[in-house]
């Protein structure tokens, strides 16, 4: 979809959108087209249509020279508009247009009194949301259905400063080009996207001036990475450990931040395996907490980050086979802690316990942020609202907790403490897998990691198996593969560190 910002003049396009405000608030655009009071009229005469938040009303042939349809967005309270909402009110409209199949059409930004951002964040914001929800992964649609054949192909936005909308969208659009190149890897098939390809696409990273890193079987053997490889022994599909580095703070002394991500391209519970009840067709997402790293590092490096971010990926399958990890295997860590592998469906902790370690031990980051599609149990407490956050740490998690609430990438901080932490305890070796009570399976698994957390690092991990995937899709996202962390973990990168 292009994109278009151009100075506000007559309407050029036989469609066009309008924004109104609660209580059918009229901006002053509006207000002069509508010579004749037809428009108004139309809007009182709905018994839906109010202007409130994200509400559409479409009129055929009104009353505007050379315009044949015109569509009313509301936006709710004016007072109340910010920059997520606006981008929730430019994904509505991608919706809108699409099921009314229009190809080109021109948005007319309007002036009212009492809104809080000025009309390039405005413009810009809409655009980055028309982005965000005109997105579809076709790719292997030999005739692209019509069902899910998206429309629109052109937007222009009319305002009265373009060049500053052109500058602000700039700026932000390289977080749309992270999340869809998340969402395109979460969406591929594992006979597409397995260990080596995803590895593969790790690499194309370069080009942007980041730094690649890759760990293949017999260097991670040698640094003793074998919870990741007892993993990964049961398929055929040889594991990487793949490192990204940006940075955007030249020679600084200030030790990096890192972003690790479970990358479990397939997962089917190895010897404990799943179900087709459990959703094991689902399980070609288990690698969305490594999309989203990746994600993140292509946008840090294309808006040219003030910050230096270590990107951290396991990549590995999850198979039965004769030479799969069995429930009761000890193996030893990179830490040195042993584990009893008493379910090896609980394969991601074991993914990111090594990288976290290498990570900590190559790097010496002085925060470490880890995100994967950890547990169901994280879903069952949650639901598919919020994703779970865990910290040692209360400053860093009210900075995550706050960047969700700005980008609508929303985080709950669930608790940790040594009655969980306990049930974790192994009678035969350091550590187990697997907690040993009924309940409480997000926290356990939470707790497992931060053992493998040294003691003088800031640590948060997030949960996002509820949020990755979207079967009826989001107010920014269709159903599908949402993208989740890419904005969020961007906004808080921006805001505490550049």
């Amino acid at each position: 979809m292009k994109i278009n910002f151009s100075k506000a003049t007559k309407p050029q396009c036989e469609v066009i959108v309008c924004l109104v405000g609660a209580n059918l608030t009229f901006g002053s655009n509006l207000a002069q087209l509508d010579t004749n009071g037809a428009i108004k009229k139309a809007a009182l005469a709905s018994p839906v249509f109010t202007g409130d938040d994200k509400q559409c009303m479409t009129i055929y042939a009104p009353s505007i020279a050379g315009v044949d349809v015109l569509v009313l967005v509301g936006i709710g309270e004016l007072d109340k508009c910010n920059e997520l909402s606006m981008q929730k009110v430019g994904a509505k409209v991608a919706d809108q247009l699409n099921a009314l199949k229009v190809k080109k059409a021109s948005i007319m930004l309007d002036t009212f009194g009492n809104i809080k951002i000025n009309e390039a964040d405005i413009a810009a914001n809409m655009a980055l949301g028309l982005r965000l929800k005109n997105y579809i992964f076709d790719k292997y649609f030999v005739d692209k259905k019509e069902k899910n054949k998206l429309y629109l192909e052109i937007i222009d936005l009319q305002l009265n400063e373009p060049k500053a909308a052109e500058k602000k969208l700039a700026a932000i659009d390289c977080i749309a080009e992270g999340v869809v190149l998340t969402r395109n890897l979460v969406a591929e098939p594992p006979n597409v996207i397995y260990p080596k390809s995803f590895m593969e696409e790790c690499k194309k990273l370069k080009k942007l001036g980041v730094k690649i890193t890759v760990l293949d079987q017999k260097m991670m053997k040698k640094l003793g990475m074998h919870t990741l490889l007892g993993v990964a022994q049961g398929s055929a599909k040889e594991p990487y450990t793949v490192i990204m580095e940006w940075n955007g703070v030249g020679k600084s002394k200030e030790k990096p931040i890192a972003i690790v991500g479970k990358g479990v391209c397939f997962d089917s519970g190895g010897i404990n395996l799943k179900s087709t009840a459990s959703g094991i067709a689902d399980m070609k997402y288990d690698m969305a907490g490594a999309a989203t790293v990746v994600g993140l590092m292509h946008t840090l490096a294309r808006r040219k980050a003030k910050a230096h971010v270590i990107g951290a990926v396991g990549l590995v399958e999850n198979m039965p086979s004769g030479t799969a990890q069995r429930p009761s295997d000890v193996v030893c860590s990179m830490s040195g802690q042993t584990i009893e592998v008493e379910n090896t469906d609980a394969e991601g902790r074991l993914v990111l316990a090594d990288v976290l370690w290498y990570t900590q031990t190559s790097y010496n980051p002085r925060i470490i942020v880890d995100l994967a599609t950890l547990t169901g149990a994280v879903v069952i407490a949650l639901g598919e609202g919020h994703a779970g956050l865990f910290a040692n740490d209360d400053t860093l998690a009210q900075q995550l907790y706050t960047a969700g609430e700005e980008t609508g990438e929303a985080v709950w901080r669930l608790p940790m403490g040594e009655y969980y932490d306990q049930q974790i305890n192994s009678e035969i070796a350091d550590v187990r897998n697997s907690g040993t009570g009924r309940g409480g399976g997000a926290i356990t698994a939470a707790q497992f990691l931060q053992r493998f957390i040294q003691k003088d690092k800031i640590w948060a991990h997030i949960d996002i198996a509820g949020m990755a995937w979207a079967k009826n899709g989001t107010p920014l996202a269709p159903k599908g593969a949402t993208g989740f962390g890419v904005r969020l973990l961007d906004a808080w990168i921006a805001k505490v560190f550049g």
